[in-house]
């Protein structure tokens, strides 16, 4: 027998996290197996909890969805993001898009759409509710996908002429990371070598003003 998809439930709302959860516990094929109400606390404990489908939301204390969302990833990169948001403005959507979530649902969608967003996440397909994938229409194609901020990060250490495993020591982060990271930039910026690298981070100021601070 196939064993439930583990489900993690991220949000400062304790009246939210624990609806959400009554809801999913009435489904067989699902397991609750934690409801955290912060970024930090999905990351100390991922390892521990082991869930299949994060179901994560942005405005938290400490440390929000997104940042939330990339550390996850480094760490565990076969685990599924669903962020779950009040916000459908486009600029949230392609944000948590870029930063790696493998859905997007508003809060007030139906229960059972939750159910069908964890089964698309799980199949390995990305999943926008109705409302998130009408904000996001009109934007589509006319943008390129803007940099994350650990991307800008790793970018910066690249641009100084690191190496990846001179970028990995410096980030605490592994080699394989570092390398996605580099093919993401150059693939979101158009750029093919190291070199391009480093001028579009100093035509585009990313150098300046930082000095000894790294």
């Amino acid at each position: 027998m196939t064993h439930p998809i583990r489900i993690l439930i991220v949000d400062d709302h304790p009246m939210v996290a624990q609806g959400i959860q009554s809801v999913l516990e009435s489904y067989d094929t699902l397991e609750v197996v934690g409801t955290l109400g912060n970024g930090r606390d999905v990351v100390e404990q991922l390892e521990t909890l082991n869930p299949d489908v994060i179901l994560m939301d942005l405005n938290m204390p400490e440390m929000g969805g997104l940042t939330a969302t990339e550390m996850v990833l480094e760490q565990r990169p076969g685990t599924r993001v669903l962020v779950l948001s009040m916000h459908d403005s486009p600029e949230y959507i392609s944000s948590a898009l870029n930063h790696g979530a493998m859905g997007y649902i508003l809060k007030d969608v139906p229960t059972d759409e939750i159910k069908l967003a964890i089964d698309s996440v799980m199949r390995g397909e990305k999943y926008l509710c109705t409302g998130a994938a009408g904000s996001l229409e009109p934007k589509q194609g006319n943008l390129r996908d803007p940099l994350t901020g650990r991307e800008q990060t790793v970018l910066l250490q690249l641009a100084k002429g690191k190496s990846n495993k001179d970028v990995a020591l410096t980030l605490d982060i592994s080699v394989r990371t570092v390398e996605t990271h580099r093919k993401n930039i150059k693939r979101k910026l158009g750029i093919s070598s190291t070199a391009g690298l480093t001028r579009y981070a100093m035509e585009h100021g990313v150098l300046q003003g930082t000095g000894s601070a790294l």
